[in-house]
């Protein structure tokens, strides 16, 4: 049966990431923001706030909690900004959590604890130039060379490329599977920006999410060895849509905290500004746009919800966790349109926080899989030409 009612334990995490962001991410953000600049002390705060390892068991360092945690997680982090949600997408979603379900015993103890404190910083290097929900498309390749593998390839669009120091990373290991296009070539790797030949770049100009950091990885022969193999050779496209499951509901979670801070800036400004002598929240054009807001932040929370209770009970949630992505996103991206106008003029400068809701809010509906793959597998599981399969590999409660 599902559940709705929040815990103690969920109010208590949601309360705690709420405080950290008023105290280390809103005095600051509006600066950073017209900055274009990371602020990668951050990134230590947050995990002596013990937030990086959420989800992560408490033998690893971690705190135990389950999906639910993780998606107030991220709905407070992307209330203050859509770059601190990012953070969670990326560090937890998309390498931590495929670490603890896809590493075997020796790579679990060498990378979760420091992922879990911070003293690692995780990153997911799957989308490259020419390729990125064609996860086929990529060209990074992996020669077998004795016991290690020569890695050689770019990834473009990464978050926290420039400060993480563990990458999980997609490269076909059969040359002859990548001409032919078949998935079953592609193997996922643990790298170390240590390692001789890994270089990254930051990406500049980005529309949105300007305080948080985007780059390009680039890998020249780099040797990989062959026990930093995540998972088997060969299963990385696998691991890969795992790992999309998992980015793909932290993006949900955090829309919804998006529409909220649209709707909760609206609120205020609808009670103080007038015209025709009249708050204009009496307007009922006005009201039809909050209205909007209030529906698209209750029907994306129980979409992410009910991702979250099949995630925390071991059951498929592929079909669940696309759809929680695509309504948010795309109801994110209306209510911050329509926080806008709300705002009027000032909705057009970054005097109020709108504008920058505004601009955040389109890149959700890209990354993680576009609005239009998530629309495409709606479709196809309900046209029958999609089934998650049974005996797929599911994370196991992340919980105690």
């Amino acid at each position: 049966m599902i559940d709705f009612t929040l815990t103690e334990e969920h109010l208590a995490v949601q309360g705690l990431v709420k405080n950290f962001c008023a105290k280390e991410v809103l005095p600051n953000i509006r600066e950073r923001d017209r900055a274009a600049q990371f602020d990668p002390t951050l990134l230590e705060k947050m995990g002596k706030a013990d937030l990086l390892g959420l989800c992560l068991p408490k033998e690893y360092g971690g705190a135990g909690m389950d999906y639910v945690s993780l998606g107030l997680t991220c709905e407070e982090a992307e209330y203050a900004d859509t770059s601190v949600r990012v953070i969670f997408s990326v560090h937890v979603g998309l390498v931590s959590l495929p670490i603890l379900t896809w590493g075997n015993a020796k790579q679990k103890s060498q990378y979760l604890p420091g992922l879990a404190s911070g003293k690692r910083i995780g990153a997911f290097g799957l989308t490259e130039p020419d390729a990125g929900s064609d996860v086929v498309g990529i060209k990074t390749t992996a020669d077998r060379d004795g016991n290690a593998f020569v890695l050689n390839g770019e990834k473009m669009w990464i978050s926290l490329a420039d400060v993480a120091d563990t990458m999980l990373v997609f490269g076909w290991t059969d040359r002859a599977k990548m001409k032919a296009r078949d998935h079953s070539g592609l193997t996922a790797f643990v790298i170390e920006r240590t390692m001789p030949g890994v270089t990254t770049h930051t990406i500049h100009g980005k529309l949105g999410v300007r305080a948080g950091n985007t780059g390009s990885i680039s890998f020249a022969d780099v040797r990989v060895p062959a026990e930093n193999v995540l998972g088997e050779v060969g299963e990385g496209f696998k691991i890969a849509m795992f790992c999309l499951d998992q980015g793909r509901f932290t993006v949900a979670s955090g829309a919804t905290g998006l529409i909220r801070a649209c709707l909760d800036a609206c609120l205020d400004y609808s009670h103080t500004r007038k015209t025709f002598g009249q708050p204009i929240g009496e307007h009922q054009l006005v009201k039809e746009m909050i209205a909007r807001m209030v529906a698209g932040f209750e029907y994306s929370r129980l979409l992410w919800l009910r991702a979250a209770w099949l995630k925390n009970i071991g059951k498929p949630n592929t079909r669940e966790t696309a759809l929680a992505k695509w309504i948010a996103c795309e109801q994110s991206e209306t209510a911050a349109a329509d926080a806008v106008q709300v705002h009027g003029a000032y909705g057009f400068s970054d005097e109020f926080p709108v504008e920058r809701f505004y601009r955040n809010s389109k890149g959700s509906s890209i990354y993680e899989g576009s609005r239009e793959i998530q629309k495409l597998m709606q479709a196809d599981y309900a046209l029958g030409l999609r089934s998650d399969k049974p005996g797929r590999r599911e994370l196991p409660v992340p919980i105690g």
